[in-house]
């Protein structure tokens, strides 16, 4: 163990291992989540080699070997449940993607969701076994967020009771569905609906897409891979051409909308009813952000605590890096970040199956909020997630840059969350959309519910930017309720701002869809300060629920660093609506330095609590033991470059080249 670690361990003010508890939400689940992580990390069938060292295709072998192992050993355990199976698969694949992602995320979910009990009996048990791998084909070439844009098509033939599937046009063929290239033989295909002249806009068709013997593409089937991409080197996105493909009636999963065999169509109940997908998925991926950050953040500050550099004083031993304050004001306000991150992850999760419940009551009230909610929050998280990762790379340095560190590969696996399941800046317009509505509502004298209800307030009070003296600023940087309240005080005079850019623009006599856009770059502000605001709130609403002194205080230390590190991000916010005076944003820098320092002796104590085993990190910047130099000589030496002294290289064209000159 390196002792710079150990004296750091030693410094702590708090149990780790209760803090653990309070992030995997009960001791009971940190139990079972070291239960199921000893499980498969002691397991040599999940043995690998690193891939680092090997090329796509051996990646991608590697990585439907450990999946299908890992599916007997989910059936030889009897782990059902879907949060211990996440957990299972995020140890077998280090919070890696692999090939049967959608198979297990997407294509089971929606036959549960949407499939009637006949297609149930066809259709699960075999996909269940694996004798049917299927994906989820929705994005095409041409088309992703913008699913009405789709334009694959079903065709209802009544004479033969089949649907005709076709990818009319290049841009209309499928594009990026994981597991599609050369796994699954089977998809759940999103395609425009034709019967009896009519569209009924876009279905969902099970369609088989390769024999179930040979695995061969089936007749009128066009499908392979996309090719090497920035990051996801495990998983065959693949492209699917339809070329009137026929499959029965009965494939049209009906357990909502329904085609009659004579080709009359039946509509669904609710047009929300496939938003709660979206919202679960949505959910999800900010539970990622968290995690993403968390294992950036674990390797940046161990490495900081370990590594020495420079000389503070002449002629003293060169400190550890994360003395330096500006190492400090980089990586502790992602720190704060990161458990802000979990917390929210934790408030979607209990949300989602708190309304979960009231859907299947036929209560569809607080959807819209929820799906408004998910959507701002996965662009928000995503988006800081994501150039926090790469601070934390560069925040190590040289050897950030080295696939050693796994910075890389955490960025690569991470940024594609900020363009799938919805583009961020789609996401942030739809909340915006949200938040407008809303605003109007209570303008009308409506009363608001739910997170929204800040609205009710914009009444009551003058929002045009007044002159600094004339407005009393009665915030108290040092207490958390106040920043709170300053933070809900600026998403509310944003949605008014940009409520009021789309009424200047329609008084302009511009259509409602140009004003829309005319005020795009408001509207996405507003829903970010919405989101910001959401953030501060539960991460301080999450303190009231802590016991433990201790804890409660370094929580409390990081709420109000994150807190204020935003407003000093967004000062010309707070400062043009009058929430804060100039004199304040230099108190608050201030009072940032001040938690920093506090902060310091509990830094590397703070990311030892997300227990992130060395297995799943595989970091060799992060390891537990600091052990860092050591490690990296050893992981160098394994490169395959170094498998033989001497590369054939020199003999082809360096020794030949010395007789030529």
């Amino acid at each position: 163990m390196n002792p710079d670690i150990i004296k750091e361990r030693q410094n702590a003010t708090f149990n780790v291992d209760k803090l653990t508890n309070i992030l995997d939400g009960g001791v009971e689940r940190t139990t079972r989540r070291r239960e199921i992580e000893s499980m498969v990390l002691s397991d040599p069938d999940f043995n690998e080699e690193d891939p680092n060292f090997l090329s796509r295709s051996e990646r991608y072998d590697q990585a439907v070997r450990k999946s299908a192992q890992m599916i007997l050993k989910l059936r030889e355990y009897g782990i059902a449940d879907p949060e211990e199976i996440y957990c299972y698969k995020s140890c077998v694949h280090p919070d890696r993607p692999e090939p049967l992602d959608l198979h297990l995320g997407m294509f089971l979910p929606t036959l549960l969701n949407q499939a009637t009990p006949e297609q149930m009996d066809r259709f699960f048990m075999p996909a269940w076994n694996l004798e049917i791998i299927g994906t989820y084909a929705q994005t095409e070439m041409g088309h992703g967020t913008h699913l009405r844009g789709l334009e694959t098509t079903a065709t209802y033939d009544p004479a033969t009771q089949e649907f005709v599937l076709n990818s009319p046009t290049v841009s209309s063929i499928k594009w990026w569905p994981g597991g599609l290239g050369k796994t699954s033989n089977h998809a759940i295909v999103l395609a425009q609906l034709y019967t009896q002249g009519n569209c009924h806009g876009l279905h969902a068709f099970i369609v088989p897409i390769r024999d179930m013997s040979t695995h061969e593409p089936l007749p009128g089937i066009v499908v392979g891979d996309i090719g090497p991409k920035f990051g996801f080197n495990e998983v065959d996105n693949g492209f699917l051409k339809l070329e009137n493909v026929r499959i029965p009636r009965e494939n049209m999963l009906m357990k909502y909308a329904k085609v009659e065999p004579d080709g009359s169509y039946l509509k669904p109940p609710s047009a929300k009813l496939t938003y709660g997908t979206m919202v679960f998925v949505r959910s999800m991926i900010v539970v990622v952000s968290a995690r993403a950050l968390a294992k950036s953040c674990t390797i940046a500050i161990r490495y900081s605590a370990v590594r020495h550099q420079s000389e503070m004083r002449p002629g003293e031993p060169e400190p550890q890096i994360i003395d330096y304050q500006t190492q400090q004001y980089k990586l502790f306000p992602l720190l704060a970040m990161a458990y802000a991150f979990n917390f929210v992850g934790q408030y979607m999760n209990q949300e989602y199956h708190r309304i979960t419940g009231d859907i299947n009551q036929g209560d569809f009230s607080e959807l819209p909020e929820l799906h408004a909610l998910s959507a701002g929050l996965k662009a928000f998280t995503t988006w800081e997630t994501n150039s926090a990762i790469e601070v934390c790379r560069m925040s190590c340095g040289g050897h950030g840059y080295s696939r050693s560190s796994a910075l890389p590969d955490i960025y690569v696996e991470f940024t594609p969350t900020c363009t799938y399941e919805g583009e961020n800046t789609v996401m942030m317009l739809q909340t915006a959309r949200y938040l407008v509505k809303s605003y109007r509502q209570a303008k009308e004298g409506q009363q608001l519910s739910g997170i929204v209800s800040y609205l009710n307030e914009a009444e009551h009070r003058r929002v045009q930017p007044q002159p600094v003296a004339a407005r009393p600023t009665v915030v108290d940087i040092n207490d958390l309720a106040s920043l709170v309240e300053v933070y809900k005080l600026r998403a509310s005079i944003l949605v008014e701002l940009a409520a009021k850019s789309i009424q200047q623009e329609l008084q302009r006599r511009k259509s409602q869809e140009d004003a829309w856009n005319n005020s795009a770059i408001d509207l996405v502000r507003a829903s970010d300060a919405h989101c910001h605001y959401v953030v501060v709130k539960l991460f301080t609403d999450k303190l009231g629920e802590v016991g433990d002194t201790a804890i409660h205080s370094v929580l409390s230390t990081m709420a109000l660093l994150y807190a204020l590190h935003g407003i000093t991000k967004n000062s010309g916010d707070f400062l043009q609506a009058g929430l804060i005076n100039p004199p304040q944003v230099l108190q608050i820098s201030g009072r940032i330095k001040e938690l920093l320092s506090q902060l310091r002796p509990n830094a590397v104590a703070l990311v030892d609590a997300f227990d992130i085993h060395d297995r799943k990190l595989n970091s060799v910047l992060g390891r537990y033991d600091g052990n860092v130099y050591e490690n990296m000589f050893e992981w160098a030496r394994r490169s395959p470059l170094n498998s033989t002294e001497v590369h054939e290289s020199f003999h082809k064209y360096l020794k030949p080249l010395r007789s030529k000159l």
